[in-house]
């Protein structure tokens, strides 16, 4: 397969910028691409563009955007010499758009496979000049006027174009992305979900866990985490509540202590319920500073229970066995690691996750 970008390109530019929709599932796997891109081509700057599909002009919603813990990993990751993460508001995304313009990129990528005519007249728009290359879909007789968008590519990023067939794991479409690109071959072990977590994150995990008395536990520490940004991905926080009862009752986890993973607005609330339910050694947490407080404190524990969400990505990358609940729409998500990995799928296509039963969650803990 001829690369994408031509090599004399590469070697004379550099810098080049990617563009992406990024949430915390994506960049568990494409950091792995960037990673490799990085080392083939470190005489290149690599810029990367997050896009805030959440972006409003509600000034009201601003503060939750801008903190999005996403951008803490990303810029901490080291691989970046510049990331625009202003693009929450529409005055925002404007300056955001001049300061690229000012870059003269040579080469962008767009790496959306959601609205890709969308950033394909983004990129075109940051330099009329470029060399870019996008992703797209099949052209919908709905909405003939992508295929305009669509023109302004000077080469297509296959879904995927590897030779093997079947379902592909997220991780392998990605890989697949950049051999696309430059000819780079990721191989699978070096496909595996990593997180370089602070010392002083884990230092605040421990600190945490003995604030709550956990630090001094007889048996194992549990994370449960059943909310998702759909509700279509999330389970109810009733079924959480059964779930740690009846964990009590049987003889391993008889002194586990919980920790129901929320929202920092919900904090007070699964405090609330686990209060008014009676249950014991039982703790609300949310990483509220920072992105790292997250997979610190995962990293504490012996046991991650997840629905569809990046936790069950990062219990991966922490090397905690993880029990993901999971729909049957999007199969190429499921965790990396099989073999630390349970997975419990609804038993329809068009179920949510709250189908699952919580007989079914205890059977796979069994």
């Amino acid at each position: 397969m001829t690369p994408l970008i031509p090599a004399d390109l590469l070697a004379k530019s550099e810098k080049i910028l990617f563009i992406a929709h990024l949430a915390l599932g994506d960049f568990t796997y494409l950091q792995n691409g960037f990673r490799a891109f990085a080392a083939a081509h470190p005489h290149l700057d690599i810029h990367l563009w997050i896009d805030e599909v959440r972006r409003t002009a509600d000034a009201t919603q601003w503060e939750g955007l801008r903190n999005y813990s996403l951008y803490d990993w990303v810029e901490q990751s080291g691989l970046f010499a510049k990331v625009y993460r202003k693009t929450y508001s529409p005055a925002l995304y404007e300056a955001s758009v001049r300061e690229a313009q000012a870059e003269h990129y040579p080469i962008i990528v767009s790496l959306a496979h959601v609205r890709p005519q969308q950033y394909a007249d983004l990129a075109r728009r940051i330099n009329p000049e470029s060399m870019l290359i996008g992703t797209r879909k099949r052209l919908n007789l709905l909405r003939p006027w992508h295929y305009f968008s669509y023109r302004k590519l000077d080469a297509v990023l296959a879904c995927y174009a590897g030779a093997d067939v079947g379902e592909h794991h997220i991780s392998s479409v990605y890989a697949d992305w950049f051999q696309q690109l430059s000819g780079i071959d990721i191989p699978v072990a070096e496909r595996y979900p990593f997180v370089h977590i602070p010392e002083a994150a884990l230092q605040q995990a421990r600190e945490q866990l003995a604030t709550w008395g956990f630090d001094t536990r007889k048996g194992p520490l549990v994370l449960l985490n059943p909310f998702a940004k759909s509700h279509k991905r999330s389970w109810p926080l009733e079924r959480i509540a059964e779930l740690i009862t009846r964990m009590q009752q049987q003889a391993k986890w008889a002194d586990a202590c919980f920790l129901i993973n929320a929202m920092p607005q919900e904090l007070a609330k699964v405090n609330a319920m686990a209060q008014a339910r009676g249950l014991q050694r039982t703790h609300a947490f949310s990483a509220v500073d920072n992105f790292f407080q997250l997979p610190a404190m995962l990293a504490q524990c012996d046991l991650i229970i997840s629905v569809e969400t990046s936790i069950m990505h990062l219990a991966n990358a922490v090397h905690v066995p993880v029990i993901a609940l999971m729909r049957k729409k999007n199969p190429e998500w499921a965790p990396f690691d099989s073999a630390n990995s349970t997975v419990i799928t609804v038993a329809r296509r068009s179920d949510w996750v709250k189908a699952i039963p919580v007989d079914q969650v205890l059977q796979a803990i069994a």
